[in-house]
């Protein structure tokens, strides 16, 4: 069986320590390199190569955001699960935006922990249930529906996803530059101007499920 391989950046051994043992519990997952700091663990993901990485957003070096970005850049199909102690939604936002495909709170059960896992390694996008709520509730400025073409709602699908132009277009049998153009009309639409804003309007409808 193949395992979903995990990389743990957290400048806390405590915090590292119990989700390695969430993580060994769980048949089809292992822990394959662990880092206490960003620049640490972006050396690592290089060597390593793990499936899934776990980054805390505050790190010495450098942040969980700032290691997103790095990573994405590096490898736009990199999945990124941002575990943190902020629940504010403007940091939600901002690891979006940055590229993560996954967002759960440190107070959060060992089987959301899991399932984010295994949602983001099979290509999905996971939110906490509370957050992405918050978010998308009417005073945190929630998207009207629009009338997305059917080709735009499965590009907006697959973005909020975190799936790669290149990813998407080989899904569909499109070119990447029609994708683009698909993308660009979708944000057009929706009145946002960034991927966290059809990451959120993708929330809403709740797309962020693999399909």
């Amino acid at each position: 069986m193949s395992r979903i391989r995990v990389l743990l950046a957290d400048d806390h051994a405590v915090v590292r320590a119990g989700i390695r043992a969430v993580v060994a519990a769980e048949p089809d997952m292992e822990v394959v390199g662990e880092a206490a700091d960003g620049p640490t663990a972006l050396a690592l993901v290089a060597a390593l190569d793990p499936d899934v990485v776990v980054a805390d957003i505050s790190m010495p070096g450098m942040t969980g955001v700032e290691l997103t970005t790095r990573l994405r850049e590096a490898n736009p199909a990199r999945k990124v699960v941002v575990l943190t102690v902020h629940e504010d939604i403007g940091y939600l936002r901002a690891v979006l935006d940055a590229g993560a495909a996954g967002y759960v709170p440190k107070r959060a059960a060992a089987d959301d922990l899991v399932r984010a896992l295994r949602t983001v390694a099979d290509g999905g996008a996971y939110v906490d249930p509370i957050l992405g709520a918050a978010a998308a509730a009417p005073g945190a400025g929630s998207l009207a529906t629009v009338d997305l073409s059917d080709r735009e709602t499965e590009v907006v699908k697959f973005i909020a996803r975190g799936f790669s132009n290149k990813e998407i277009a080989a899904k569909l049998s499109l070119s990447v530059k029609t994708v683009e153009t698909y993308k660009a009309r979708s944000l057009e639409k929706l009145g946002v101007r960034t991927r966290v804003g059809l990451v959120q309007y993708a929330a809403e409808r709740g797309w962020l499920t693999p399909a």
